[in-house]
């Protein structure tokens, strides 16, 4: 057998099965090398899709937390939010009525009746006025209980009955109007009853402003009506010009700075603002452009006694500032921050209503984020307003200092665990809705509870807020506020005529007054209607 020299028998086929070994682990090398940078990129995909994944979660939840949050809006009513029942969609009082019935600010009694209650005063006619014509009915034919013939029948003592109408006729007045010759320059001067040879009387102007300012019909329709209803034809400029002349009047006789005074007189009051459409909105003298939406300030005290109604060119914090700087005394609004800016007020009520609004749009959020604190806050500000309303009931709130107290610990509390409940809950647009909530409520503890110190402020608003309707509807006036001045010219006629109605004067006498320039005081009280004693 031949063989390499210096090796021994058998090493040729060592040699190459050393070379075979290395080659196949060469290969192997090789294809590890391969799986390696195969691995490598599978951990680059896995960590890429895992990336990819956990962003689908998150937007997943965030997008989940939306929808859960426009359900939850979608949900919301008068009786949870802000948005007043004129906006709501047909039918949503019955749906709501036919589910569960969420608790009123007022709750009614088991035993307590539809209709007025025992004790109210009513609002139906009164038959203790003196009559302006008496009439005579004829005696009755047949009896009313047994149907016979009255023929001949003995008298007894007449009963009686009013009725109340009113006469649609045109009365045209001609004035005889002396002339006198000055004796030092022989002008002639003629008496001045009226205004031009032809003029409209106070009559025909209240039916023009009541139209315009009150059922808010459009300047012609109002000169149409009063047209048919009168038979005087009158133009729609006739209209506007009542309106311009009764501002006019109004602003001669100082109408504003007696408001202001009958208005700063007043223990407690409570403003509202509105925006409002104005066709051209008054521009700001330095830039040219619009200052922001029209609102209109209200301002009214709790018994709506007084109405002040005031035009701003915007919201903007200075514009209410500058309007209500004469307010020193109490203060029942929203959470608006102009109203906090007021420095010589006493205080500020937080609208109670508003924050029940709140809190149940925060308790409502659903089974997955339970909020039983804001229910708590609710109970808290009703079992208050009881409490003060009993207490002046009896006319002695001394006894009520200790519940009250009391009361306010628990609202501390409750707002206190309503921080620590929602302080780390995670919101898709930021803070979750119940810490925002139990945050503001912290914050403006004051302001809310200034109702269990205070006795002259009440819990609500309302007032102002039902005065703010009367400036919502107007506005649906086809062309109704053409300028700034327009709609404070419109603010000013309702602030002088609601307060007239309100204490008993009638719109013709107050109108009547006005025109002559000696309009009514705010605080005026007068009653057109003599009440009589009848003897039976």
């Amino acid at each position: 057998m031949s063989g390499v020299p210096g090796l021994p028998a058998g090493a040729g086929e060592r040699r190459e099965l050393v070379a075979r070994l290395r080659a196949v682990i060469e290969a192997r090398d090789t294809e590890n090398a391969v799986l390696r940078g195969e691995l490598t990129a599978l951990r680059e995909s896995f960590w890429v899709l895992r990336a990819e994944l956990e962003t689908v979660v998150e937007r997943e939840r965030l997008l989940g937390l939306k929808v859960a949050g426009l359900e939850r809006r979608l949900g919301q009513d008068s009786t949870s939010s802000g948005t007043p029942g004129s906006k709501e969609g047909i039918g949503a009082r019955e749906r709501r009525e036919a589910g569960r019935r969420q608790a009123s600010e007022r709750e009614r009694r088991e035993d307590r009746k539809r209709g007025g209650q025992p004790g109210h005063p009513g609002a139906g006619l009164r038959g203790d006025l003196d009559p302006d014509e008496h009439q005579s009915a004829d005696p009755p034919g047949r009896c009313s209980r047994c149907r016979s013939g009255l023929a001949g029948a003995r008298p007894a003592g007449p009963g009686w009955a009013q009725v109340w109408d009113v006469r649609f006729s045109r009365v045209v007045t001609e004035w005889l109007l002396p002339a006198l010759v000055c004796p030092c320059c022989g002008t002639v001067s003629v008496a001045g009853a009226c205004r031009g040879s032809v003029s409209y009387g106070p009559g025909v102007n209240t039916a023009a402003l009541l139209l315009t300012g009150y059922p808010n019909v459009p300047a012609e329709r109002a000169a149409d009506l009063v047209g048919m209803l009168s038979g005087v034809p009158v133009s729609a400029g006739f209209v506007d010009r009542s309106s311009s002349r009764l501002d006019g009047r109004l602003q001669d006789a100082g109408f504003d700075e007696a408001m202001q005074a009958a208005l700063a007189a007043e223990p407690a009051l409570g403003a509202e603002e509105t925006p409002v459409n104005v066709v051209a909105p008054q521009p700001d003298p330095q830039t040219g452009k619009p200052h922001g939406a029209p609102h209109v300030l209200i301002v009214r005290p709790p018994g709506g006694k007084l109405t002040w109604l005031q035009a701003l060119t915007s919201r903007r914090h200075e514009a209410v500032t500058a309007t209500l700087a004469f307010l020193t005394g109490l203060l029942i609004a929203d959470g608006y921050g102009a109203y906090q800016k007021l420095d010589k007020l006493a205080g500020v009520q937080q609208c109670c209503q508003h924050i029940i609004r709140r809190c149940r749009a925060v308790a409502g959020l659903g089974p997955g984020s339970p909020q039983p604190w804001a229910q708590d806050v609710i109970d808290i500000l009703r079992q208050a307003h009881k409490v003060i309303e009993d207490s002046r009931a009896r006319g002695d709130p001394a006894p009520a200092a200790q519940v009250l107290a009391d009361l306010r610990r628990c609202y501390d509390e409750a707002v206190t665990f309503g921080i620590t409940h929602n302080r780390h809950r995670d919101r898709h647009d930021g803070n979750h809705p119940g810490y925002a909530l139990a945050t503001w409520l912290q914050d403006y503890a004051p302001p809310v509870r200034l109702l269990t110190r205070e006795a002259s402020v009440d819990w609500t608003n309302n007032a102002s807020e039902q005065a703010a309707k009367t400036a919502k509807r107007h506005q649906a006036v086809p062309g109704c506020w053409q300028t700034h001045a327009t709609l404070q010219r419109w603010c000013r006629i309702r602030s002088y005529l609601d307060p007239a109605l309100a204490h008993g004067l009638t719109a013709l006498d107050a109108i009547t007054q006005a025109l002559k320039g000696n309009p009514c005081p705010p605080s005026h009280r007068c009653h057109r209607a003599t009440r009589r004693t009848r003897t039976p």
